[in-house]
C-alpha cells in the first residue's frame, strides 16, 4: 500500500471557514480525487504552520512513498512566519521524499524552496484557466501521459513563478502563466508541479467564488460587482457540461502511476 504525506497549505482558520460554509478543504479534495484513481492509499495529514506534531512527520520524511502539497489563500512573497515554516518544511521534503506532487500553491513553495521566485502576477484564474498548452518537453514527460494538448482546468491563482529553480524544466503554459507546469530534480526529490487544480472540481471552484465574492470583488478588484460574477459562473457552468473528469484528473493518475 502506498503511503502518501498530502501537505495542507491553508492555515486552520481558512479550513475552519470553508468547513462552516460546506466547502471540502483542498486536503479532503486531494483525498477523494487521488482515491478516485486508487483507493488503496495510506494518507497522513500535516500542516507545517500550525501543526504541534511538525516535527514528528519531519524525522519520517523518508517512510512516505510520495508527498502531495496543496492549494493555499496565502501569497508566497507576504513572507509572514506561517509562510516561512512551509517554505522551511518544503526545503527539508525536497531533502528526504523522492516523489513530490506540488499545486499551485505547492508549486510556488516548492519552486520559492529550491532557489525560484513568485511574484504577484498581472492577470489571474478565477476558477478556471483557459487553453493551457503543452509543449514539447512536456509532451515527453510521463506527468501528460494521455493528455490532451491544449485543455481547460479548475485554477484559482494571483501569483506565478517568475524564476525557474535550477534545472527546471517549464512544461506547459498559457496566456496567463507562462509557467503553467514544471518538472525539476533537487537533491533526491524529483519534483512535479502544476499552477493549476486537476484535483479540485469546477463545482468547488463556484463554491470558492461564492465564498470569496466580496474579497474578490472589493480587495482583488478582479470583478465589477456581483453580477459580473454570475457572468463568470456562468461560463464555467458551461465548461462543467463537456469536461470529462478522468481527463481533468489525468495528472494525479500519472503521479501516482510513477510512485514505485
Amino acid at each position: 500500500m502506498k503511503k502518501i504525506l498530502i501537505v495542507e497549505g491553508n492555515p486552520r482558520e481558512e479550513n475552519e471557514s470553508f468547513s462552516n460554509v460546506g466547502i471540502q478543504t483542498h486536503t479532503e479534495s486531494l483525498r477523494d480525487s487521488l482515491n478516485y484513481f486508487e483507493e488503496e492509499l495510506k494518507f497522513e495529514v500535516v500542516n507545517p504552520s500550525s501543526d504541534e506534531s511538525i516535527e514528528t512527520v519531519r524525522s519520517n520524511l523518508l517512510n512516505y512513498d510520495g508527498l502531495i502539497w496543496g492549494g493555499s489563500s496565502l501569497n508566497i512573497y507576504n513572507n509572514t512566519p506561517e509562510i516561512i515554516k512551509q517554505i522551511e518544511f518544503m526545503k527539508e521534503c525536497q531533502k528526504k521524499v523522492q516523489n513530490i506532487l506540488a499545486i499551485c500553491w505547492g508549486m510556488q513553495v516548492a519552486v520559492t524552496a529550491a532557489g525560484g521566485e513568485v511574484k504577484k502576477s498581472s492577470s489571474s484564474h478565477i476558477g478556471i484557466a483557459n487553453e493551457i498548452t503543452i509543449n514539447e518537453k512536456g509532451l515527453e514527460h510521463p506527468l501528460y501521459l494521455g493528455k490532451e494538448k491544449k485543455f481547460n482546468s479548475p485554477a484559482f491563482n494571483f501569483d506565478e513563478v517568475k524564476i525557474l529553480p535550477k534545472n527546471a524544466i517549464c512544461l506547459a503554459s498559457n496566456s496567463v502563466n507562462k509557467v503553467q507546469s514544471l518538472h525539476f530534480k533537487i537533491n533526491d526529490s524529483k519534483v512535479w508541479g502544476l499552477q493549476y487544480h486537476p484535483e479540485i472540481t469546477y463545482e468547488k471552484m463556484i463554491d470558492l467564488i461564492k465564498f470569496r465574492k466580496e474579497r474578490l470583488i472589493n480587495k482583488r478588484k478582479v470583478f465589477k460587482n456581483e453580477k459580473d460574477i454570475e457572468k463568470h459562473i456562468s461560463f464555467i457552468e458551461k465548461e462543467i457540461l463537456v469536461s470529462n473528469k478522468d481527463k481533468r484528473m489525468v495528472e494525479l493518475k500519472n503521479w501516482l502511476n510513477s510512485l514505485v
